[in-house]
């Protein structure tokens, strides 16, 4: 996550991390009232400007890239790992190599 973004990015990109873990209903649950809680507390105003603030801006940046990062670890491990074992031809296949011909086609003989 970008250090600048506003804590109302931040917000945003939480609560889409949220939908997508959750689906449609994520509204109906306690992480969404958590953080929509904790985003209206540390809401700044024209008088009244402090590190806690800022320190929550911070941790709700960490928190959205450990969301981000979860689902993509998650999204790259279920595509790699989920097929359980492979032939030597599919690993070769993925890195986009082929393996050499065994002799003992047409036209050979032993």
């Amino acid at each position: 996550m970008a250090a600048l973004s506003s804590p109302l990015t931040v917000c945003r990109g939480i609560l889409k991390e949220l939908r997508l873990i959750q689906g449609p209903s994520y509204k109906q649950s306690p992480a969404f009232n958590y953080v929509m809680d904790q985003f209206r507390k540390n809401k700044v105003t024209a008088e009244r400007y402090c590190r806690a603030q800022q320190e929550a801006h911070h941790a709700s940046q960490a928190y959205l890239c450990l969301l981000a990062s979860t689902r993509n670890h998650m999204a790259l491990h279920n595509l790699y790992h989920a097929k359980g074992e492979r032939s030597p031809e599919q690993v070769a296949g993925l890195v986009g190599l082929r393996l050499p011909q065994q002799p003992g086609g047409k036209g050979w003989e032993k």
